[in-house]
């Protein structure tokens, strides 16, 4: 059982609204905190989307779509994350965004309420030395879409306690997801192999070596992957992508961490992926995947 019952979710991008359905899915008082009302809006319209589909699909019983999103608050007012038990940021791989955040939850939130960050390349025990409480900050990498998989990384910083760990840690069990511990280390699992393999597929097309369908194609097909790398990055999000190498380019000096040039030329022609129809394929909606 856990002791969590009230979280807050900031961001409502493409991770932050595959979170809070992970959320409130799981049944759970959700506040998603957003500063503007349009990705508000936009959050919920596409989890009402795809819990509709889940039902059509048979994967939840008629009805029991209206009562998760029964549980989905959002507003534009971090007041309204004041009764949070837990926090978990989606913002941009930004050290000083984060540092702003936490800064202005620490003041607002009880000293009980855990703040969780979902980075996936800054240190976490630099974000919580910005936090006001780096006893209370973690690590809960959700991996993308967040709403379909089940993988959290979990990852404690220097200052964490034993006992925030394992509240976020059973949060995560109750949540229904698989939690696997990882070390503070730029990239934990995945992103230290993906971030440099998404860069050589990108660097790949970007040199004429075969069309993004059919790198797409071979990966599924020869490896297994629901995914193709490309379809994965469309939903990443160019502009994502870019935060996401120059971050771990910074801390780890990687090579192949280095943004391509063809990334920063794609944000140039708004490119960005399936949030603006298109980035190295095409979309009719900007539907959230599994809707």
């Amino acid at each position: 059982m856990s002791s969590i019952k009230t979280v807050g979710v900031v961001g409502a991008g493409t991770m932050g609204t595959g979170i809070a359905i992970v959320v409130a899915r799981a049944g759970f008082k959700t506040r998603v905190f957003d500063m503007q009302q349009g990705m508000l809006d936009n959050a919920r319209k596409q989890a009402a989307a795809f819990l509709k589909k889940s039902v059509e699909r048979g994967k939840m019983a008629p009805g029991q779509d209206e009562a998760i999103l029964a549980n989905w608050h959002g507003t534009t007012q971090m007041d309204d994350l004041a009764d949070c038990d837990l926090v978990i940021e989606a913002v941009f791989e930004d050290l000083k965004v984060k540092h702003d955040l936490f800064s202005k939850l620490n003041a607002l939130c009880p000293e009980h309420t855990i703040f969780a960050s979902n980075t996936s390349t800054i240190s976490i025990t630099e974000i919580a030395g910005g936090s006001g409480r780096a006893d209370r900050v973690v690590g809960m990498h959700f991996c993308l879409p967040a709403q379909l998989m089940k993988l959290v990384e979990m990852s404690p910083g220097m200052n964490t306690s034993d006992a925030t760990f394992q509240t976020a840690w059973d949060f995560c069990k109750a949540m229904g997801q698989n939690p696997v511990k990882t070390r503070d280390t730029p990239g934990f699992i995945l992103n230290y192999f993906l971030i440099p393999w998404h860069n050589d597929v990108i660097n790949m097309v970007d040199q004429g070596v075969a069309d993004p369908a059919d790198i797409d194609l071979a990966v599924k097909t020869a490896l297994g992957y629901p995914l193709g790398p490309l379809e994965l990055l469309d939903m990443v999000g160019m502009d994502t992508q870019k935060l996401l190498c120059e971050a771990m380019v910074g801390l780890t000096h990687e090579p192949r961490a280095a943004c391509p040039a063809l990334v920063k030329r794609m944000i140039g022609a708004g490119k960005l992926g399936r949030k603006t129809g298109a980035g190295f394929h095409t979309y009719d909606s900007n539907k959230i995947f599994g809707a």
